[in-house]
């Protein structure tokens, strides 16, 4: 535990070898990773290697009660896993409740030694990672929630590199700073670790180079903008500008792209980019990105259409020819009647509930992983979990009249090595 202050409010909050955010893991693409993990907190914990491809070490993945049982007080769990046909940048984060709130940090994939990038070597390299920051404890936010039934309160901030930077109360310095050289090039491992939101990101005056994402490498796109889900990585190159003046600062800013109905952060967070030293900033003596509108689906479409795989020789799209089995499942949330004795929160009284094809996920007791491999799913999980929707309607038109979701627990179970087509189709609600 460290006592970290944003927004003029001091907290308590979990961390991993006392950093927030956490330390980086830094590997080779065929690198072996063993990771002791010792929980030193009153919490579970477990850890969740965000896109590393667990090929034949499932239960190095991490989800609690999912891959493992969370690491109790005063245990520790060794995570063993090999990078396997993967470079660029992934992350880690906890895997249990929210305290990936603050339990997060980078995986740096270098290529194979002696390996080159397929783009022009940066001069440096620079982590960059969104997160959220709540003046309240996560945990208590989330439990409201889920006993309440109604959305989770939003956070108080966005950060970048656990800094919210000066545009919120308190946070002048609290900003984070990139000093760069003119012409020089720099290559940004973005990330996004917020918990809920797509996050808009640009930096004023200067044009970024896309060239990897989730740790494959893309066809490289220029843009004054770019969009990053969360849970995605994105690698971008920028030169610093080689006519500037000295001591200039541009600003670097990151704000939601929101299409709901929901409440959500609608703040930004800014980071400083400077050419020089000991300078100081307001936010009325530099300029600021300018990023789309919050619900500007044009150009969330149009970026997310410029993502193609390099798809060279030396690194193929490799996209199976032959699917084995084909799966659509709806993504979307219900509501589900209040219990008895409860006040809830959501829509007349109702509690929301998410669901994949109508079925609301009930966390275990049991680790899923290790009854399937001992053979003693019966009471932990059963294997009917349906191929598509259990019912047909306008996925993105007026919402059907029953909402309800089935509380279960059942997973869908292939063969090893199994090629998938799996459509996910967004819900209207």
């Amino acid at each position: 535990m460290k006592n970290v202050t944003r927004l003029c409010h001091t907290k308590s909050v979990i961390t991993v070898n006392g950093q927030y955010p956490g330390p980086p893991i830094v590997a080779r693409e065929g690198d072996r990773v063993v990771v002791n993990v010792t929980n030193h907190v009153t919490n579970n914990v477990t850890i969740h290697w965000h896109g590393v491809r667990q090929l034949r070490s499932a239960w190095a993945d991490g989800p609690a009660y999912i891959t493992q049982c969370p690491i109790r007080t005063g245990q520790s769990y060794v995570y063993k896993f090999t990078i396997k046909g993967q470079r660029g940048t992934l992350w880690w984060h906890a895997h249990i409740s929210w305290l990936r709130a603050t339990l997060y940090g980078p995986i740096i994939i270098y290529p194979k030694k002696h390996a080159s990038y397929p783009f022009p070597k940066p001069h440096h390299e620079v982590p960059i990672l969104f997160g959220e920051w709540w003046n309240a404890d996560t945990e208590t936010v989330i439990s409201q929630a889920l006993q309440n039934g109604g959305g989770p309160n939003v956070s108080d901030a966005y950060t970048i590199n656990g800094l919210p930077g000066l545009l919120y109360n308190c946070s002048v310095k609290d900003t984070f700073r990139l000093k760069v050289t003119p012409g020089k090039t720099y290559l940004l491992r973005i990330i996004n670790a917020a918990l809920n939101d797509e996050l808009f990101f640009g930096i004023a005056n200067h044009t970024v180079t896309v060239v990897e994402a989730d740790a494959v490498y893309v066809k490289p796109f220029q843009t004054d903008v770019i969009l990053i889900t969360p849970g995605q990585t994105t690698n971008v190159l920028f030169t610093a500008k080689s006519q500037t003046a000295p001591n200039t600062t541009f600003i670097m800013s990151a704000r939601p792209y929101v299409t709901g109905t929901g409440t959500f952060d609608n703040s930004t967070t800014v980071g400083i980019l400077e050419y020089g030293s000991n300078l100081t900033a307001s936010n009325s003596s530099i300029s600021f990105p300018a990023l789309p509108a919050l619900n500007d689906t044009s150009f969330a479409a149009n970026f997310s259409l410029k993502i193609r795989s390099l798809g060279s020789k030396k690194f193929p799209a490799a996209v199976p020819q032959k699917v084995d089995r084909q799966f659509l499942f709806t993504v979307g949330l219900g509501l589900n009647p209040c219990p008895k004795g409860q006040t809830c929160q959501g829509p007349n009284g109702t509690k929301f509930a998410a669901s994949v094809n109508n079925i609301s996920f009930v966390l275990p007791t049991a680790a899923l992983l290790q009854a399937h491999f001992f053979g003693h799913s019966k009471g932990v999980y059963n294997s009917t979990f349906p191929d598509n929707p259990p019912f047909l309607f306008n996925y993105t038109g007026t919402p059907p009249n029953n909402t309800r979701t089935l509380n279960n627990r059942r997973v869908k179970v292939v063969p090893f090595n199994s090629s998938i087509q799996l459509v996910l189709q967004g819900t209207s609600f």
